[in-house]
């Protein structure tokens, strides 16, 4: 199998342009048209997992953190992102990271911490603004031949692309009767009209909105279907919160817990070598809120919806005294936090390529020990 094939079908699970700004995601290295044939799955990059590769026969390494986050000045082996790299060359080996845009769409990182802990109807706790667009397009009040109405089958070409999904509708668009007018020019091939004269059709304003990464392919899925030569359509910039994108989530306890119970619980089933807390409140926990990795900036949000508890990691000692006795911190560790990454990456490509042999990397690449 080529990587392009696989790298198409990650960045489907988590697009690329969902990434933050200061992330590095993607194909790291290697040719996109390299055959490959095995691949590692694991959170870091380092010495000993490039080893596991060499040893295990994977010419393909997939990580949750990128192993070059920012420019590379030289290669000469002087620090570990200098030696991976130098080695995923050598042996032909591809490097490819999934990680904040893993983090911020609804099937992501998030979403394994809260079944792990078992909470229920999780949310996005704080969602994305300016990444919707909306679709503004012109379908001539006409049946086709296969007699469907224009504005159907253009309503029903863009839904399947991805459009018209609003929280938990789909299928949404609005609808608007108006006058159309044109003049097909010499060479032109009207569908409505003749060559040299102004044409007045009664035409459907289709209005609809999605997200931006779908944009080639919602006008695609528009101009396939469109009777028109000269499909008229405008991409009209949003700042609406996008609900199913964006950082942690939020949801509820089956039943409630009490504080250190819960805590306890937390400890156990994300394998914490220790849970650093703030001051119990004593009352009942049953909202939790949740971010793999460094979750500190999202501690306002988890207040502002009312959650008992934010688990998450990577608090500073001042960041604590933030918690203002309206909610309970729980910093589990960075690692702790998104370890179950690599089960989640190894679902997906197990699923939709289940001929292809993966490998969940052994090595504990947890840079932090306890005592």
């Amino acid at each position: 199998m080529q990587l392009h094939t696989l790298t198409s079908f990650l960045a489907t699970l988590a697009p690329l342009s969902l990434q933050e700004s200061y992330d590095n995601s993607g194909l790291l290295v290697g040719s996109p048209g390299m055959e490959i044939h095995k691949a590692l799955i694991c959170l870091d990059v380092t010495d000993e997992i490039m080893k596991e590769a060499i040893d295990t026969g994977c010419n393909l390494v997939i990580a949750h953190h990128p192993v070059i986050f920012g420019g590379l000045k030289r290669l000469n082996g002087a620090n570990m992102t200098e030696r991976i790299v130098m080695q995923a060359v050598k042996h032909d080996i591809a490097l490819y990271a999934i990680h904040t845009n893993l983090d911020n769409v609804p099937h992501g990182v998030n979403l394994r911490i809260c079944q792990t802990l078992g909470i229920k109807n999780p949310k996005i706790l704080d969602p994305k603004k300016g990444i919707l667009r909306k679709l503004v397009t012109y379908c001539p009040d006409t049946v086709l031949d296969n007699g469907l109405p224009v504005v159907d089958a253009v309503r029903e070409a863009i839904w399947a692309a991805g459009a018209g999904h609003i929280g938990n509708y789909d299928q949404c668009s609005f609808l608007t009767e108006g006058l159309g007018s044109y003049r097909p020019l010499e060479g032109s091939h009207p569908y409505l009209g003749s060559t040299g004269e102004l044409a007045r059709e009664k035409e459907i304003r289709v209005e609809a909105v999605f997200p931006a990464h779908l944009q080639s392919k919602v006008i695609e899925a528009l101009k396939s279907v469109h009777p028109y030569e000269e499909v008229a359509y405008d991409i009209i910039a949003l700042e609406n919160e996008l609900s199913t994108v964006g950082a942690g989530m939020i949801g509820e306890l089956e039943a409630e817990m009490d504080e250190m119970a819960f805590l306890q619980h937390v400890k156990n089933v994300m394998q914490a070598g220790c849970v650093r807390y703030t001051a119990l409140l004593g009352k009942k926990v049953k909202r939790v809120a949740v971010c793999g990795g460094s979750g500190s900036f999202l501690l306002g949000q988890a207040i502002k919806q009312g959650a008992d508890v934010f688990v998450t990691a990577d608090f500073k000692y001042h960041q604590f005294f933030e918690a203002d006795n309206k909610i309970v911190i729980a910093d589990i560790g960075h690692y702790e936090s998104e370890q179950y990454t690599i089960g989640l990456i190894f679902d997906a490509l197990i699923e939709n390529f289940p001929n292809f042999a993966l490998l969940k990397s052994g090595v504990n690449t947890n840079p932090v020990n306890y005592i």
